[in-house]
């Protein structure tokens, strides 16, 4: 099974694949928190500005790794086609509503009080680091597409390959897809968890 060392690794190489077509305009987004430092890398290699979209996985009771959706920005949300199967009406609007508080705390927190990049007439470019049921790409790319982007890319280094079926974006790219997926972490080397101040410290030096 082939491994990226690390997320910067896979976001140079994703970084590489991305520049051999110019897309103008593009803004990089990264997924927090394991997305940004792929993104911060891809960033710089495109010469393009970092931003951060965020989202939260909405977890099946019990089984807070298995992903029935998601909630973003701006009172965004997708769910899985089977959620309510997982969970009951009034649970899951608790679970959206909860979840919904936290998205809007880790925004003022990345973005330390700053304003969203304008997405309007731009190319969004949504970086995780890898895409195991797809519920945050998804969410990921219709934010994206809510705020005015012309067009949405989705760039992963790595994915589950029935789970980038359905992603609303104009164009994936992926440099893996492997038949044997297992759950993200397995395609890594190094794959320590991303703490909320090296996402903070990689968004201030884009910035800066």
């Amino acid at each position: 099974m082939e491994r990226f060392h690390d997320r910067r690794e896979a976001g140079r190489m994703l970084g590489e694949r991305l520049a051999a077509r110019p897309r103008p305009d593009a803004v990089v987004l990264g997924l927090p928190r394991g997305g940004v430092p792929v993104a911060a890398v891809v960033a710089e290699i495109l010469r393009a500005p970092l931003d951060v979209l965020v989202v939260r996985k909405l977890g099946a009771p019990g089984h807070a790794e298995f992903a029935i959706g998601a909630v973003g920005e701006g009172g965004a949300h997708v769910l899985n086609d089977d959620a309510r199967r997982h969970i009951g009406e009034k649970a899951l609007a608790g679970k959206i509503e909860s979840e919904s508080a936290e998205v809007a705390r880790r925004v003022d927190l990345f973005r330390e009080g700053g304003p969203a990049t304008d997405l309007h007439g731009r190319t969004a470019i949504v970086v995780d680091d890898g895409v195991a049921t797809g519920a945050t790409a998804r969410a990921g790319c219709a934010i994206a597409r809510a705020r005015g982007a012309a067009s949405v890319v989705l760039a992963v280094p790595v994915a589950a390959p029935d789970a980038l079926a359905g992603i609303p974006a104009d164009e994936i790219v992926c440099l893996s897809a492997p038949a044997g997926f297992m759950a993200v972490g397995m395609h890594y080397v190094d794959f320590r968890q991303t703490a909320d101040a090296e996402v903070i410290a990689l968004l201030r030096a884009a910035r800066n």
